[in-house]
């Protein structure tokens, strides 16, 4: 399968992303971002946005690009960085900024950000396997 299709694929067939209202910006092999507004439901008890909300949409972001390069890839390793909260109406994207690949593994870095502001930086290690995507 084409590379820049499998991002796609990959929503079709994830309901907690599409629960979620991820929606794809723009894709490219090694390089995707992606888009989403906080709802109401999605607040901690302190009023703003749940530190998995955002985790969520990052990861996402990580996944589908580790996953442009045709073969099917798994993470292995994440981490995120909170840097601002957010609230109910805020709009935020993730763009995988980075995609090195050595071998079978791959580091990312997605920034996470509200307009031009960064609110997140996540990085992951993946691993990729031998089985392609069809």
């Amino acid at each position: 399968m084409e590379g820049k299709k499998i991002p796609a694929k990959m929503l079709s067939l994830d309901p907690f992303s599409t629960w979620l209202g991820i929606e794809i910006v723009s894709v490219e092999v090694g390089r995707v971002k992606l888009g989403m507004t906080i709802r109401p439901e999605m607040l901690n008890s302190m009023g703003k946005a749940h530190g998995g909300i955002t985790y969520s949409l990052a990861d996402t972001a990580f996944g589908f690009t580790s996953n442009t390069h045709g073969k099917k890839a798994v993470s292995i390793e994440t981490s995120i960085n909170h840097i601002e909260a957010l609230e109910a109406g805020d709009h935020i994207t993730a763009e995988c900024t980075l995609d090195k690949t050595k071998t079978k593994v791959g580091f990312n870095i997605v920034e996470i950000k509200k307009d031009d502001e960064l609110v997140a930086l996540f990085k992951g290690v993946v691993y990729r396997t031998s089985k392609d995507w069809e």
